[in-house]
């Protein structure tokens, strides 16, 4: 039977590599995002993908949107929770209350209501995994970067405690952490980093690469890789991690 997918800000960027490498083996796939001209495209560009618009902000859309999806694929086998923002690039005394708290709000308040309304239909697979979408700045603290940093620690903290209550119903629950990803994310990453250190573009890009032993930014279609195999059947012994794919990077962005 085809798994069941649903991915969250899945439109652009990593979502959308991880929703076309699904699609890819035969899955059946919903991706939800704030973007609809994206979700558009990503409807176009995958053969059979369902999209629904959502803001994962708003926990009335989010209920919605999940019960859309579970109808749409008829279950639910996988949930990857791939919504978040980064908020900007600030020490703590300087950062702007309403940013902060919106980094929250999506990362992980948003992800709580999303994982929260799909337990029900995950706990009616066979084979259901959920996957939260951390970050290096999960495992270290960045400096200028508070609210995200604090965002993706605690969902690793979601996603272990999640894998404690759900593993009875032989639901699956593993966090990645990616480190820096090749994209126009990490290029905004770089900007702000450069601006708050005073430094030019280029040399936050060579303080980011000082750290790695491997001399790239990650490849998204390595995480989509990484992802199907711990939802696959080969993971099915592997819950409660979490799996860095960072070039082996010590701090990062």
């Amino acid at each position: 039977m085809a798994q069941r997918v649903l991915i969250t800000a899945g439109a652009a960027g990593i979502g959308k590599e991880i929703a076309s490498a699904y699609a890819a083996i035969g899955a059946k796939v919903c991706i939800c995002d704030i973007n609809q001209k994206a979700l558009d495209e990503a409807a176009r560009e995958i053969p059979g993908l369902k999209t629904i618009f959502c803001d994962v902000s708003k926990r009335d859309e989010i209920e919605q949107m999940v019960a859309e999806a579970a109808a749409t694929l008829d279950g639910l086998d996988v949930l990857v929770n791939n919504a978040g923002i980064s908020g900007e690039t600030a020490p703590v005394e300087a950062s702007d209350s309403d940013q902060w708290e919106a980094v929250i709000k999506v990362d992980v308040i948003g992800t709580f209501h999303v994982t929260r309304c799909a337990i029900p239909h995950l706990k009616k697979s066979a084979a259901g995994s959920i996957i939260v979408m951390s970050s290096l700045g999960g495992r270290f603290g960045y400096p200028n970067r508070s609210a995200y940093c604090t965002a993706k620690m605690g969902l690793i903290g979601f996603a272990k405690t999640l894998s404690r209550e759900l593993g009875q119903y032989n639901i699956r629950v593993n966090a990645i952490a990616p480190g820096a990803v090749a994209g126009d994310r990490i290029e905004r990453v770089l900007q702000g980093r450069a601006s708050a250190e005073r430094k030019t573009v280029d040399e936050a890009r060579a303080a980011t690469m000082s750290l790695q032993s491997l001399k790239q930014f990650v490849d998204p279609k390595d995480i989509a890789a990484l992802i199907l195999f711990l939802t696959s059947g080969s993971g099915k012994s592997i819950s409660g991690q979490v799996l860095p794919i960072d070039n082996d990077a010590q701090t990062s962005a």
